[in-house]
């Protein structure tokens, strides 16, 4: 028999006796003998980080007598070096060690028993702890420092808008303003014009049904203005309405972008506000010395 990479054959199986893989503190260990010394020996493996290739390599490091170490599929396939021990240990193999191979049968993790899955928790649990400890205060800082320069690049992108923005509304606000003191000297012209007719050119009785028409023609005026709009024509938002459609006029006249600008504003908002929740002691557990220098 020859593995696909075309080794020379082993001669002996040996029972899963010679090798076996039992589980301490939540770790697999794996006891085999080595072929030149003839004692056990225990490797200590973890299986989420250590490789296939890296257990090889513990093992002819203890025996420098083994001149071939590798491992093996059921199926007589060879397991890459690259293949993390956690997913090796989900099936059975074989380990070559020169031209013996062991079978190996590795222990169902789902059998293990409570106390080693509990002591395997407070592990995990330990070093995700150890982790917050050490890197967390960096991760944090590291990120007020990118949110700094993230706040820096938005003001400087909304500074030329800002100020063109500000002019523009200036001037639409100046033109509604116009505009609304023109319809007061209308109102108050057209009230003068109605008292000269009532009292020195006719009477009240030919005038009467002019003042009932053009009373009846503002009630049309109104509702024509909620049909178009669909909102009651209320002074304030009149007066809003009217300063957006200047404003939007003369932001096209002017190529301002207004979609561009809004983006720009909540980003902003969006980047001080992380940075105000970044900035709270409490909830990360920065420094409160290191936020006070950089306040």
């Amino acid at each position: 028999w020859r593995g696909q990479d075309g080794a020379a054959p082993y001669s002996t199986l040996v029972p899963s006796d010679e090798v076996s893989i039992n589980y301490r503190h939540g770790l697999p260990v794996i006891t085999l003998t080595l072929p030149t010394r003839s004692e056990r020996c225990r490797f200590t493996v973890k299986p989420v980080v250590t490789t296939v290739g890296t257990f090889l390599q513990d093992v002819q490091r203890e025996d420098k007598g083994i001149e071939r170490a590798e491992v093996f599929a059921t199926d007589g396939s060879k397991v890459s070096d690259a293949t993390l021990m956690e997913v090796l240990l989900m099936n059975d193999f074989k380990l070559v060690i020169n031209n013996t191979a062991y079978s190996v049968s590795p222990p169902v993790k789902d059998k293990l028993s409570s106390e080693h899955a509990t002591e395997m928790e407070d592990i995990k649990s330990l070093v995700h702890r150890l982790f917050v400890a050490l890197h967390l205060e960096d991760h944090q800082i590291r990120k007020e420092r990118e949110l700094l320069q993230k706040l820096d690049h938005l003001k400087e992108e909304l500074l030329p808008l800002e100020q063109m923005k500000a002019r523009i509304t200036d001037s639409a606000d100046a033109k509604t303003s116009r505009l609304l003191w023109v319809g007061l000297a209308l109102m108050s012209t057209q009230g003068g014009a109605l008292a000269w007719l009532t009292w020195w050119v006719y009477s009240w009785d030919i005038m009467e049904p002019v003042t009932y028409f053009i009373t009846y023609g503002s009630a049309m005026a109104f509702y024509a203005y909620f049909v178009l709009t669909k909102q009651d024509y209320i002074y304030p938002d009149a007066k809003d309405r009217q300063f957006l459609h200047y404003f939007y006029r003369k932001s096209k006249n002017q190529h301002f972008n207004v979609e561009r600008y809004n983006k720009l504003k909540e980003d902003l908002a969006e980047a001080e506000e992380s940075l105000r929740r970044l900035r709270q002691p409490l909830h990360l557990r920065l420094p409160i010395q290191e936020i006070n220098d950089k306040d």
